[in-house]
Parts: C-alpha cells; structure tokens; sequence
C-alpha cells in the first residue's frame, strides 16, 4: 500500500512571486503536514515495536533501525521511536499529532507524563503551550516519590558523541545540583581576561576537576588513563614535519597538538612499513595482536554492522573464519557487537568483502547492505587501505598515561 502525500510547488520560481503572508501560510500548511506524517509514522513505528518485526533486518532497535535504513540520526531516531511507544495508550495526543495540529517535539515533551486520564488535558495544553512551557508542566508533574527517586539513580547515564566531541548526562535531581553548583563554583573562582565567556569557563572548571582527580588518582595508583593517538613517525622526529596524527576516537590533531601530547607521554612505537606489515598475522596466530585491535577501532570506530552503532561491547570477527582458512590480517577482521556477531554466526546472515574496503552484510531476506571503514581512517591510510592498511606510514602510536 502507498500513500501519496500531495506537497505543493516549492520551486525557486514559485517561491520568488510569493508575498510575505503567502510565505506564512505555505509554511503553516507545511509544518501540518510534517506533524500529521509523523503522526501516522508513529503509529506503523509502534506497530513495528510491537510486533519487534525490526529484528528481521537484523537490527537491535527500531532506533537502529531508523538510523541505518532511513538515515536518521540517532537523536531523531530516539525521540521518534520513544513518542511511538508511548502513543499505543494516548489516542488523544496521538490524534492531535495525525491530525497536525500538534508538532511531534510538543507530544515529545509531555508524552512520558502523560497517562491514559490525562491525555485529553494534555493535548488541550499542548495546543496552547509552547515546547518550552509543556517542559516546565512536565517537570511540575514529576515531582519525585520515593519510588520515583530510584527510577531517577538507576536511570542515570553518561554519553559520548564522538562525531560532535560532546558529553551529554542524565543524572538524578540532587546530584545534578551537586554538579552543577561545583562547576559554577569552581568557574567562578578561574582568573579571566574578561572576555572568556561563560560557557567556556564551565568547560575549563570541567577539565580542571577532571584533571585534578586524575592527578590525584595517577600519585597514589600510578597512571590512571590511556591515550592512544596514531602519529607518522616524523612527526616526533622531524622538527621540520608538518604531518598530523589522529586521536584514537578523536579525530584529528595538528602537529603542535601531537608534540604536546608525546612530551608527557609513554610513547610505544610499532613501525609499518610501506603495506602495512604489523597488521598481517596470517596462519600464525589466531587472536588479533594487540596492535591489530588498536586499527581496528580506529578503522572500524564501532560495530561494522549497518546502523548499529554499538562503540563499546565490540570484539575483533574473522570475516573469513579461522577454521575455513581464513587469515589474522586486517583486511579479514572486522569489529561486531555481540548482537550481530550472533547473527553473523547462527542468525541467517553472512557477511563478505574487504573489510579495509567495503563490505557486504546479506539477511536471511536476502536485504542486502553494505558496510564501509571510518572515513577518516579512509582517507588516512590513502590507496594501501585495500591491501591491508599501512598508508601513511611508518608511524608511531604514543600513548600518553
């Protein structure tokens, strides 16, 4: 079944003989037909979580979901499939967002308070509030219980967004405040030009607690942390070397950067030469060498599996298994979750390919997708990535603790 959506002409042309008001209101005839698209996407989505029909493309989520077949960010994604979720037991808020008159980040913002008795009331408010507004209302209903109270510890949590270099956390009521009175406290007290803005002086009272207990931490327990940035080799050993690094996780650094890091560092050097010998084991082991995982994370970023996501329970895969032949050298191993390294070995699918090139993921549906390395990594390695993955190298990996 298709459903046509009627939009109408937005072409330059059009849109240069419209007046201001004419502009307004295709905006607002717009802007309804966005809300009641994700109306009705919402309701197939909450279908979709019902039925957990996700899992037939291999996907853990209607979030990966979302993120890999439609290309959606994570954020969006997240926010999309949570408002379907909630919307099975809220015809109200639903209905208002099918019929457009309510945006989906208004319903976004009311949805977790909102009970099957409230429902109507809400959409009422939410008609008539702004996103901002129904935030603050949502906060006056949550008022914590004891009970509520232990949904908000064990709901605690802490990201990172590699792409974006952000830090965003969930914390319980009162040690949000504890937080954020330290960090006020502490920016307050940094010496200023006068012109450093506020923003940046929390940031500076951030790293500088952060550092601060580190220190502490590396007197009494000898190095607390390590920091792998992957560095030609003349960019240590050549004053006159413009060349950069990369920081594992990163991105990329300038030069200045990479000899500050290395002048309080641990530095542990494995030399490459021009295709990339350290990262070929062949038959003669196994296990990936620890230099082989180091690439491959840096290759890889997280699991290689289509819009998974997954950074942090990821373990090294023979694409080529091990006991039919297959090699430990880069070009054969590939980073997957524990999810999808099931899949791979019991699930219905099968992966092939080059994995410092592209490759290819086929479900038991015979969907196919294909999968291909960070491009940074990419664009580091250069033409050797295809052949196992020296590029510009001999290099240098320092580790700074």
């Amino acid at each position: 079944m298709v459903i046509a959506v009627d939009l109408p002409d937005v072409s330059l042309g059009v849109l240069a003989n419209l007046h201001g008001p004419q502009l307004s209101a295709l905006a607002d005839d717009l802007f309804r037909s966005k809300a009641a698209v994700e109306g009705a996407l919402s309701a197939v989505l909450g279908e979709i979580i019902r039925r957990e029909t996700f899992r037939e493309e291999g996907a853990t989520s209607v979030e990966a979901l979302l993120v890999e077949r439609y290309g959606q960010s994570a954020a969006s994604a997240r926010s999309l499939s949570h408002v379907a979720e909630r919307l099975e037991d809220l015809p109200h808020l639903a209905e208002g967002l099918r019929q457009g008159e309510l945006s989906l980040d208004k319903v976004r913002a009311v949805a977790d308070v909102a009970t099957p008795e409230t429902d109507r009331e809400l959409r009422e408010q939410a008609a008539n509030c702004s996103v901002r507004e129904l935030n603050e209302l949502a906060r006056t209903k949550t008022a914590p219980t004891e009970a509520q109270a232990r949904v908000h510890f064990e709901g605690r949590c802490l990201r990172f967004n590699d792409a974006f270099r952000t830090v965003t956390a969930q914390l319980p009521p009162e040690s949000y405040a504890e937080v954020r009175t330290g960090l006020e406290t502490v920016a307050k007290e940094l010496p200023s030009d006068g012109e450093t803005g506020w923003d940046q002086r929390l940031c500076d009272a951030f790293l500088l607690t952060l550092r601060s207990a580190l220190s502490g931490r590396r007197a009494s327990r000898g190095a607390p942390h390590l920091l792998v940035a992957h560095v030609p080799l003349a960019a240590l050993t050549d004053d006159r070397s413009e060349l950069a690094g990369q920081l594992e996780r990163g991105g990329l650094v300038s030069r200045e950067t990479v000899r500050r890091i290395a002048c309080d560092a641990t530095i542990t050097i494995a030399i490459d030469d021009d295709v990339g010998h350290t990262m070929f084991e062949g038959r003669q082991r196994r296990d990936p060498t620890d230099a082989q995982r180091r690439e491959l994370r840096r290759r890889d970023q997280d699991c290689r599996f289509p819009g998974c996501g997954n950074a942090i329970f990821t373990s090294p895969h023979h694409i080529t298994e091990w006991h039919a032949g297959g090699c430990t050298d880069l070009d054969n191993l590939v980073l997957l979750c524990v999810h999808h390294h099931h899949l791979v070995h019991s699930g219905g699918w099968r992966m092939e390919g080059n994995a410092n090139d592209e490759l290819t993921f086929v479900g038991p549906t015979g969907r196919v997708m294909t999968s291909r390395p960070s491009p940074m990594w990419a664009a580091a390695t250069g033409p050797t990535a295809a052949v196992g993955g020296g590029g510009d190298l001999p290099s240098a990996r320092s580790a700074q603790s």
